[in-house]
This record gives structure tokens, sequence and C-alpha cells, in this order.
């Protein structure tokens, strides 16, 4: 079986040759000073708005006291989580040298920046993490005048905190981007892969090993407080509030600030690279101005966002939202028509056909409206107001089994419809052009135009735990009024559509970005074929992508295993910590007299310990599979089987990642239906099986789901990375299989030894009956 290179192919590696000469001008290089003025008012703001929170008043003593509790245990997590991920730093960074670059100063700036993205995606993390600790006291204390004016300004320091984290992250992702534009220009591209990989992988750690801190924390914490002793959700009776506290902030505002962040790198490396070579010199450029002009909307969306008289915080926060996304959108129509030209000859490339600047303006369109929809789409199916999570909380009076069923079926639907919306943008910014760099070029726009909207994004996510951690200081100090933690409640349901929301739009990022990069895949793969001569057919044969072809297929199915694969390790991983948990909150109710009777303060500590050190324990393999799998598929089986293993993990993954985020969202909304006063109310039967179905949707929807979306990136940029060598060792002289058997041997070994090692692990669960044994 042989395949030639065909003509659009050289025609595009001609193109992505030429563009690695690119020039600026001076009027292109001030564009890009701009930008990155632009980037610094961004970081500027959020200091304003991050001054602003701190300067809110911070409650009775009690809850100053337990607020700090929780700082310092998300601190003493992130610093050690920091330590350990240092470690697979050091060890990606050397490995980066390794690879092909066509130049020392390629390969430099490839390995520097990725330090820079790993270090900028950290450092968000940990602004997410620190400013949330603080602000979650401010909202509570606001919250406990019970009045509209405390719900207000609730609602507004919640806000406002995401704000600060939102806006930090377009800044520095902007700001990163148009520095190695500056410095790099036509190499930029190529050293972005690296910015893009760093941000990629420590946000998949960050995700992963948070996600199983705060489910297990919380999962733990309800199956002993809620189901057995029967006591409120943050009881300070509970040893395992503090940590469930802590967990919210590691994974949910750091580990999803990071994930935006990466999702916001990766979208720009894609579509700089694409750009590059579609557009020339303004290809280069225009993706730039596009999240821009995002950071400004950003900065308009925090700032209107008022709630109305007798209006619910949703509604408040999707007027806002939609707002940015249209003062977005005619913002870069004008960007579009006055920056690019109307036809391609005016860019100083082969005419594609077409007009560059309507093809443009169309794609980034298309990205907002997407953001727009699956907002809709998202609130329709998690919203507490709405039918579907109200069927959800009505099928708790006959049991928890129909409430996990129901919620299951709910988040498999929902994962269609928001599937066959990303499905019709990526198409629809496909069919722009005929040309297939300017239609990669578009798919890569509409991401970039989803982006114009990631500082509100960011905003209502991180508004999600910070009302939550709101109402569990309000409710372990036991100082705010009944109004006020009914305010706080809405809020925290609030709070869950909004996380609900962000996770599909991250996963929307995911699928605009993956299907970019496989451009950019496809680009690396063939300029690595004409370097090593492989115009003649027997040589092209690494280059099939044809789905008939065996190793093709069963790329795609691996690609969708080990979604599948990633997805059980995380959710395990949650299951076994927060059994530790369990045992340890048993233990303590036992043996430490006066507990229940509040004479007696639980051991906090311990808890923390526990779900700190499973989770750091627990995040090596799932991060393990993410890097390696691709490694062994390519150089085992070829680029063609590669390009279908990207195939099979984007469309499994998005799908999965919906589905877990879905049905997650809509349990803990049913949950708060019934703690509202329906079928029976808290402490009935149809609370604790609404309580085991949020339990069962915990590492659902914060866990596995949102790990996903940074899974598929870190895969398609270990694609893009190690495409020239495994074509390299494919074709010409340096055609050598028994290397390529070897390498994906090794990558396949470590796989294995990985989660071999995590299912021997010793757990604590499977000690419960020898524990229970001895007490009798």
């Amino acid at each position: 079986m042989t395949a030639r290179l065909s003509e659009p192919v050289l025609h595009q590696a001609q193109q992505l040759a030429a563009s690695s000469d690119l020039t600026m001008g001076g009027g292109d290089k001030t564009i890009v000073v701009i930008v990155g003025v632009v980037a610094l008012v961004a970081l500027a703001i959020a200091f304003v708005l991050r001054a602003g929170v701190l300067a809110a008043g911070q409650g009775s003593q009690r809850m100053q006291e337990i607020s700090a509790a929780v700082q310092e245990g998300a601190a003493a997590y992130l610093t050690r989580q920091f330590r350990t991920l240092a470690i697979f730093v050091v060890i990606v960074f050397a490995l980066l040298f390794a690879l092909p670059a066509d130049s020392a100063g390629e390969r430099i700036g490839r390995s520097i920046f990725f330090l820079v993205g790993a270090g900028f995606s950290a450092g968000i993390g940990y602004l997410g993490m620190w400013l949330a600790t603080r602000a979650n006291v401010r909202v509570a204390a606001a919250a406990a005048q019970g009045d509209h004016a405390g719900r207000d300004r609730a609602m507004q320091i919640a806000f406002r905190t995401g704000g600060t984290v939102g806006l930090a992250t377009t800044g520095l992702g902007l700001l990163g981007a148009a520095v190695v534009v500056l410095v790099y220009v036509g190499d930029a591209p190529k050293v972005l892969e690296g910015f893009g990989f760093g941000a990629a992988m420590l946000a998949m750690f960050m995700r992963v090993g948070g996600g199983i801190f705060t489910k297990a924390a919380d999962v733990g914490a309800d199956l002993v407080g809620k189901v057995e002793q029967g006591i409120p959700e943050d009881d300070p009776r509970n040893a395992a509030t503090i940590a469930d506290n802590v967990g919210d902030n590691v994974g949910d505002c750091a580990g999803m600030a990071a994930d935006l962040f990466e999702s916001y790198a990766v979208t720009l490396v894609a579509s700089l690279i694409l750009g590059s070579a579609a557009f020339g010199t303004k290809g280069l450029i225009f993706p730039l101005i596009v999240p821009a002009i995002g950071v400004l909307t950003a900065i308009i969306g925090v700032y209107i966002t008022k709630p109305r008289q007798g209006e619910s915080g949703l509604v408040t926060i999707n007027r806002s939202f939609y707002i940015a996304a249209g003062i977005s959108a005619v913002l870069c129509a004008v960007a579009a028509f006055v920056y690019l030209p109307s036809s391609f000859a005016g860019l100083g490339i082969p005419d594609e056909g077409g007009n560059p600047a309507l093809i443009a303006f169309i794609a980034v369109i298309i990205g907002i409206v997407l953001a727009a929809v699956i907002l809709w789409l998202t609130g329709y199916f998690t919203d507490t107001n709405r039918k579907p999570t109200q069927d959800v909380a009505a099928t708790s009076v006959t049991g928890p089994a129909t409430v996990v069923l129901s919620g299951i079926s709910l988040g498999l639907e929902s994962a269609v419809y928001t599937a066959l919306v990303i499905g019709a943008a990526v198409f629809g910014a496909f069919l722009l052009s005929a040309s297939l760099p300017v239609a990669l070029f578009a798919i890569a726009l509409a991401g970039c135009g989803l982006l114009t909207t990631v500082g509100v994004i960011v905003a209502m996510d991180t508004f999600g735990p910070i009302s939550d951690n709101a109402q569990g200081v309000a409710e372990m100090s036991g100082e705010v009024s009944e109004a006020g933690a009914q305010t706080l409640t809405d809020l925290d349901a609030v709070g869950n559509t909004t996380k609900a929301i962000t996770k599909g739009i991250a996963i929307a990022t995911a699928v605009l970005a993956a299907t970019a990069l496989f451009g950019s895949y496809r680009d690396a793969i063939t300029n690595a074929l004409i370097k090593a001569g492989a115009a003649a057919g027997d040589l092209g044969r690494a280059f099939i992508t044809d789905i008939t072809v065996p190793n093709v297929l069963v790329g795609v199915l691996l690609g969708a295993a080990v979604v599948f694969m990633f997805s059980g390790l995380a959710i395990n991983a949650v299951s076994r910590a927060a059994g530790a948990v369990v045992q340890e909150v048993r233990r303590q109710f036992r043996e430490i007299p006066g507990i229940m009777e509040g004479t007696s303060r639980p051991e906090y500590g311990r808890v923390v310990d526990i779900v700190t050190r499973d989770s750091l324990r627990e995040l090596a393999t799932p991060g393990l599979l993410a890097v390696f799998a691709p490694i062994a598929v390519g150089f085992g089986l070829g680029t063609g089987a590669l390009a279908g293993y990207l195939g099979g993990a984007i469309a499994c993954g998005t799908l999965m990642a919906v589905f877990l985020a879905n049905s997650g969202g809509a349990w803990d909304n049913s949950k708060k239906l019934v703690e509202d006063g329906h079928y029976g109310g808290k402490s009935s039967e149809a609370h604790a099986a609404t309580v085991i179905g949020d339990t069962v949707g915990d590492p659902f929807k914060d866990t596995a789901g949102p790990a996903i979306n940074p899974l598929i990136k870190v895969m398609n940029l270990v694609s893009v990375l190690i495409a020239p060598a495994v074509v390299a060792l494919s074709v010409g002289d340096g055609n050598n299989p028994a290397v390529r058997v070897i390498i994906a041997l090794v990558a396949v070994a470590i796989i294995v030894a990985a989660v071999v090692v995590s299912k021997r692990r010793a757990s604590r669960l499977n000690d419960a009956p020898t524990s229970t044994a001895k007490a009798a």
C-alpha cells in the first residue's frame, strides 16, 4: 500500500516553510506591542480588582479562624504539589532538547518557553487558590446581613474575585504569546508549542491532583456526616469539613484557573501556527488581536455584573456574558475588516480564493456564538429552575438508584446535543474556504473567538467554589442568620450551574484547539517527509490517515480507550482516597468523646494529611498515560495511526467530558432542590437519595470530567512534538524499525507499570472489614 504526497499537501508545506522566513514591518510590530500593553492593562485591572476584594469586611473572629485554616491547608497542599510536579517539569524540559528542531535557537526557545508556560499555569492556579481562600470569608460576611444589599455585595465579591483570576489568565497568556512573536517572528509558532505544552501539562496535573483532593474529602464528609450521622454538610463536628473546603480551592479554583489558562495558550498556539501558513504575517498577528479585544470586553463584563431587584444570580451573570460577547463580536468585525485585506493578493501569498477579512470575521463569530449556545444548553440541563434537574430531584422519592439512573440519562443526552453544537461549529468554520490551510486556520480563529469570553468564563467558574466555601464558613461559624444562610445556598446553586457551563465551554475550546492542531500535526509530518526525500510513494506510507487502513482504525480505538482508562483511573483514585477519609471520620466519631455534643474538637489535620498524600500519590498514573500513550502509538504504529488515535480521543473525550460534567452538576443541584424543602426536605429519605447521587457526581464533574480537557490538548501537543522524530525514523536513510519498536515498548512498559502500581496500591477502604472485626 502506498501514498504520494499530493499537490495540495506540497503547496501547504511550501507555505509553512515560507512562514519561517516571515518578517514584520514597523506597523505590525507596533500592533504586537499594543497587544502586549493590553495584556499589561489586564494584569493591572486584575490587581485593582484584587485590592477591592481584600478591602471587604471579613466578618467575625470565628469566621476568620475557619478561613485561616482553609488558607493554610490549601497553601500547604499546592506547595507540596508543585514540589512533586517540578520533577516532571525538569524531565520534560530535558527531553524537549532531544526532539528535532530546525535550529538551536528554536530548540532552546521551545524548552525555555515550556518552563514559562508551566510557570504561568502554576502561577494562575496559585493566584486562584490564594484569592479564593480569602474571598470566601468576605462573601460569608456580606451575606450574613440577610438582606438584598448583603446578597448583592456577596455576589459582587465572589464574581470580582473570579474576574481577577480571569483577567490574570488572559493577561499572562496574551503577554507570553506577544513576547514570543516579537522575539521569534516566523519561528514563533514552533517555540509556542513548548509554551502551550508546559501550560497544558501543568494544568492537567493540577486538575487531576486537585480534583482527587477535593472530591475525596467531599465524598467522605457527605457519606459519614450527612448520610450516617445526619448532620449538615459543613457541620464543624465533621472532621472532613476543613479538608472539603480546602479541596474546593485547590481543585475548582486552582485547577480550573490553570485549565482555562492552558486552553487560552494552546488555542493561541494553534492559531499562530496555522495563521502564518494561511495568511502570512497578518495571520501571525490577527490571532493576537482577537483575544486582546477579549481582554477589554472581559473588563466590561466583570464591572457590569450587578444584580437587579428580585433577579436570580444566574440571570445576572448570563446577561453580563451575553453583553460582553456582543461587544466582542462588534469589535472583532472592525478589527477583521480594518486589518485584513479583501483578497489573498493583499496578503502577498498565492490567491486561495475568497475574502480573508470576511473569512476571519465569520470564523470568530462562530466561536462567540458557540460559547453563547453552550452557556444556554448547559444551563438548561443543570439549572435548578429548569425541568431536567427538577426531574432528577423528583426521582429522589423512589430512592438513590433512580436518582443515579436519571442523572446518568441526563448526562448522556446532554452530551449528544453539546457534541452536535461543537461539531456544527467546527464544520461551519471548515466550510469557509476550499483551501485546507485556510479552513484549518478558520477553525483556530473560531477558538480565538470563543477565547474573547474567557475572562468572564473564569469569573463564572471561580464564582462557584467561592460561594460553596462561603457557605461552609458560615455554617461552621454558626454566626449567619437564616436569611443569610439561604442567600449563600442560592449562590451555591448558581455556582454549580456556572461551573458546569464553564466546563462545557472548556471542552469546546479543547475540540477547536485539537482540530486546529491536526493542521499543525499534518504540517509537522509533511515537512519531515519532504526533508527526508519522501516524495516517492513507498516513502509516503507513514502519511496515510485513511480510516479503512487497519492501523489507523486501531489508533482510533486506542484513542477512545485512553479516555476511558484516564477517567477510570481518576474516579478510582477518588474512590480509594474517599474510602480512607470515611474510615478516619468514622474513627473520630467512635473514639473521640464529645464530638457529637460539640465539647471536643475533631482532628481536622489528619483528614487534610490523608487527602494530600493520596491525591499527590495518585496523580502520576493519569499523567504518565497522557504523555506516553501517544508516544507508544506514534512510534509503534506510525503517524497515520497516531492521527486516528487523536481523532478517537477527541470524539470520545468530548462526549465523556460533557456527560460527566452535566450529570454531576444535575445531581448536585437536585440535592439543593431537596434541601430547599422539596420532597421532604433535609433529613428525609429523598435527601439521603440525592446525597448519594451527589457523591457519585462529585468525581464525575470535578475530577475526571474537567481533566479530559487538558488531557486532549496534552496528547495533541505531544503528537505534534514527536511527529518529526517518528517520520525521521520511518523513511529514507533514517528508517530504523528496531529503534521505533524499542521506544514504543518502553512507553508501553511505563504505562503498564504505572497502572499496575496504581491497582496494587494499598487502600484503606479494603482494610475496613479487618478494622471492624478488630473493633468488635
